[in-house]
């Protein structure tokens, strides 16, 4: 399918300007003409990023989404046609990606397909909870304050991520420090201490022996290094990527020590929660909602657990039954607020308290974590640098010995 933008005139002699997609001009005349139009030009659309080959890669922000969102919710809600309100959005989008993706919305809508078919086109833009959330505020003719809820709920969830990339910046910072200094040393200073030894002749301590190995290896074997570090990554990626490999690094995760497992646990609930009441106050329907939930909850334990608690749902049993069974994913404290709320019909209600619950311990979490991490940091480059040093000094230290 191509896109063709167009020039008509209808039987008054209005004129008419638009862009529709088909296989060839010839069928875009005769759908013209179906519509009671007189073709006065036809001309083809070059395809979206033609010749851009990092086009693919790019992303779409979740900053540049929400402000959209909301853009969209505010003009609709104002009373202005969906179809005009998509014209807008796209004009005064910046990021190209999220343009060209309302563009192609937008000419959806024309050719008569409903809001939410139109988004589910784009996977890559608007995931699962978006479509679902529009879908729903179609049905119940709330849109307007439906995109409010999805904006609501992509800006806690990027909030939740900036969180969290945040925290990870000293660590990582640190460690590349780290690897740095260890390849430096590596690299420069041990070959010097390595002539020396050699002239001084004789057995070297083991600690040394290890550390002119390791700098013949970055230093003339380097590309093993590259070739182990690839391998390994490749593996690992490959193992994560299979459903038991995913299953099995998702439990590992709410595993971790020093209180990152706690952390993961932490965040997967926020989300859980987060999203869970997001669909439910969007009107969608419980089994679908169930559903969506567990497939974007980002944890393969909490989808396994929600699979198990959508089958309790269709028998017609509890929510909390099945999240009993995996107290790993669900506390006490999720599981008893979540009854509650069932059984007094604010299920929505807890289920967004459960997540400003959690996101707030989140927070806190990472606040301590960072302060735990800062100087175990410390001490790891210190021990690196010293660990370098005691196996350079070591054989000249035996030399001096020998001497007396």
């Amino acid at each position: 399918m191509s896109s063709f933008a167009f020039k008509a005139v209808d039987f008054a002699g209005v004129p008419a300007r638009g862009e529709i997609e088909a296989s060839d001009k010839q069928t875009v005349t005769a759908q013209l003409r179906a519509k009671g139009l007189i073709v006065v030009d036809i001309e083809e659309l070059a395809p979206p990023n033609a010749g851009d080959i990092l086009a693919r890669f790019r992303r779409v922000s979740a900053d540049d989404l929400v402000i959209a969102t909301r853009q969209l919710s505010t003009m609709v809600s104002s009373g202005m046609s969906l179809l005009r309100a998509l014209y807008v959005i796209e004009e005064q989008t910046e990021s190209d990606k999220l343009r060209e993706a309302w563009a192609e919305v937008r000419r959806d809508v024309e050719a008569g397909l409903s809001f939410s078919d139109a988004l589910c086109k784009h996977p890559d833009v608007f995931n699962e909870l978006y479509v679902a959330m529009v879908a729903a505020g179609e049905t119940g003719g709330i849109l307007e304050s439906t995109l409010q809820r999805v904006a609501d709920q992509l800006e806690k969830d990027a909030a939740l991520r900036r969180m969290i990339k945040a925290a990870m910046v000293y660590p990582i910072l640190i460690m590349s420090f780290a690897g740095l200094v260890l390849i430096a040393l590596v690299a420069f200073l041990v070959p010097v201490f390595e002539k020396i030894f050699k002239d001084f002749g004789g057995e070297l301590p083991a600690i040394t022996k290890f550390t002119v190995l390791l700098s013949h290896l970055v230093t003339r074997r380097w590309y093993v290094l590259i070739l182990v570090v690839v391998g390994v990554v490749t593996v690992f990626r490959r193992w994560k990527k299979s459903d038991r490999g995913h299953t099995q690094w998702d439990t590992l995760k709410l595993k971790f020590p020093m209180k990152i497992g706690d952390i993961v646990q932490k965040v997967a609930l926020a989300r859980f929660s987060r999203t869970f009441s997001g669909l439910i106050a969007a009107g969608v329907p419980m089994l679908e909602a169930i559903d969506i939930t567990g497939r974007t909850s980002g944890n393969r334990v909490i989808e396994r657990a929600m699979e198990e608690v959508k089958a309790s749902v269709k028998k017609g049993g509890t929510l909390t039954a099945p999240m009993r069974e995996v107290p790993e994913a669900f506390p006490v404290m999720v599981v008893q607020m979540i009854g509650v709320g069932e059984e007094t019909g604010a299920l929505e209600t807890m289920l967004s308290k459960v997540a400003d619950f959690y996101e707030d311990q989140v927070n806190a979490a990472i606040k301590a974590l960072t302060s735990i991490l800062e100087p175990v940091m410390i001490v790891l480059v210190g021990a690196i640098v010293g660990f370098i040093v005691i196996a350079m000094y070591m054989p000249l230290f035996k030399v001096y010995d020998s001497i007396k």
